[in-house]
């Protein structure tokens, strides 16, 4: 993980192998933004003009490389766009810091050492900054330049992550700006470990591989461990993972992870769909789309995460996670459409399409958390294709049986920069799961099959607890070029909202 520390030194007077500035984009071309005033001060005010003329707009995530100037004890200076300038007295918002930072550290994977000099108007800026500055200096190189690495050269392999950022502008012995800086720390090396996670090839991030990792981790941080393995789940009667996983020579596994406060006045539920390997089973995926499928099992990596930042926060309040891990393979043993399975809950469910099983191992974990009476669950999943279409691959859906819990939500997601949007569960949709051989069908009707997915999840939660439902298809794991603090392949999305919904709730400072 790369090192942050608060720098009280000016930006003329810290040695770092290079100096990150902030550039905003103004009405007649770059404007340099607050934090940066001595470095334009080496370049006798020009700065500005310099970029201009080397074609710089202070546009979003844009990055310029210059050599510093007399004055500076860095060798080079790297601009990155905020963005549009904003409004006068107006603070940069924290989602462009957070973008900007991401996006000049990715600028500078191989690098050692890199000074921050960005707007940091109070300890939210920290936070966004540091935030940013951490999750854009991920890389996933664990497969790589193994031969190299082996032969021990020092040009073999993959550029390494920037290794260390220093913030300048920030306080160390401001206890608001330390606190920030050691949060933005803790959630973003969770956010990469769920990552890491997504990124893990599916031959060795098998069920079973995945419950070691999450155990193993859990007791080093206080956390409560169960695991359930595939004997427990057929004595327990959870049909839903079994169903799903029965067709794997890797078999499920149901894990339990429970950070518990001694003040704690509230308990969240948070339920993560983990099918480390999805084929589509019997109703095999086409051509071209098992090839990221090792992504599927991204909501219990955030579930995960989430719980894992709940306890090294300390946060006051009692947060258990529920892992539903499985592989969803076609064999002589998989379940076959037209099967019926009976589900931990006693409900049996007609299996029209074995590729609809993310909603099969959570209909029993949703059950099995409800058996706790928390005062709220949420689950996290790459559901369906259908909410990617209905809300493109950035933004995740909302679902939830409690409108103000819903809106909540949303509101948290925006205000730590995932971008969300609340669904509505439209009881005319039901129908279309209605089975003449069984309580319900694992499928209904096409169109709108993210809010069908979201109904069948409803019927397993228990009566009278608040629930709200994550599609993250989306965001979850990205195909196309980095951008901002977002790296390709997995993201950890919605890791930010589940921990300040954890936060949220411990202060009681929610809805």
């Amino acid at each position: 993980m790369t090192a942050l520390t608060l720098s009280t030194a000016g930006p003329a007077t810290l040695r770092a192998d290079v100096l990150v500035v902030g550039v905003a984009k103004g009405p007649k071309g770059p404007v340099v933004a607050a934090g940066a005033e001595a470095v334009d001060k080496a370049y006798d005010g020009k700065l500005a003009a310099v970029l201009d003329a080397l074609g710089a707009s202070g546009a979003e995530g844009e990055t310029t490389k210059l050599p510093a100037p007399d004055g500076l004890k860095v060798p080079v200076v790297l601009a990155v766009g905020l963005g549009s300038l904003p409004d006068t007295d107006e603070s940069y918002d924290e989602e462009a810091l957070r973008r900007a930072a991401g996006a000049a550290a990715r600028a500078l994977h191989g690098t050692k050492k890199a000074a921050f000099a960005l707007p940091l108007d109070d300890a939210s800026a920290v936070t966004a900054v540091a935030e940013g500055a951490l999750l854009g200096a991920y890389a996933f190189t664990a497969y790589q330049g193994g031969e190299k690495k082996a032969a021990g050269s020092k040009n073999g392999g993959p550029k390494q992550p920037l290794a260390e950022i220093a913030l300048l502008g920030a306080k160390p012995r401001d206890k608001e700006h330390k606190a920030a800086a050691e949060r933005a720390t803790i959630v973003a090396t969770e956010i990469n470990i769920a990552r890491d996670l997504v990124n893990t090839p599916p031959n060795d991030l098998t069920p079973e591989a995945f419950a070691a990792v999450a155990g193993a981790t859990a007791k080093e941080n206080g956390i409560k461990v169960q695991v359930l393995d595939e004997k427990a789940l057929i004595k327990g009667g959870y049909g839903g993972i079994m169903g799903v996983g029965k067709g794997s020579e890797n078999p499920p596994r149901l894990v339990k992870l429970s950070y518990t406060h001694a003040k704690a006045e509230k308990t969240l539920a948070f339920v993560g769909k983990g099918i480390t390997y999805d084929s589509g089973g019997i109703s095999l995926k086409p051509a071209g789309h098992n090839e990221t499928m090792k992504c599927d099992m991204a909501g219990a990596a955030a579930v995960f995460a989430s719980v894992v930042a709940a306890a090294k926060l300390g946060l006051q309040v009692n947060v258990t996670g529920w892992l539903a891990l499985a592989e969803n393979m076609p064999s002589g043993s998989a379940t076959k459409p037209g099967d019926v399975l009976r589900m931990y809950s006693g409900k049996t469910v007609e299996v029209l399409n074995t590729d609809a099983e993310g909603r099969l191992v959570l209909g029993d974990a949703l059950t099995k958390a409800s058996e706790e009476n928390p005062d709220a669950i949420v689950d996290v999943a790459t559901l369906t294709g259908a909410m990617v279409m209905a809300l493109g691959d950035r933004t995740f859906g909302i679902m939830a049986n409690d409108d103000a819990f819903r809106t909540s939500i949303h509101e948290i997601a925006e205000e730590v920069g995932e971008a969300s949007w609340p669904m509505p569960l439209p009881e005319d949709l039901r129908k279309s799961m209605d089975s003449p051989t069984a309580d319900i069908a694992n499928m209904g009707v096409r169109m709108g099959g993210g809010l069908v997915a979201g109904l069948f999840l409803q019927e397993f939660v228990g009566e009278g607890i608040t629930w709200a439902h994550l599609d993250i298809a989306g965001p979850a794991f990205h195909e196309g070029a980095p951008y901002g603090y977002t790296p390709k392949g997995g993201t950890g999305s919605a890791v930010r909202t589940l921990v300040r919904l954890a936060e949220r709730t411990a202060t009681g400072d929610l809805g």
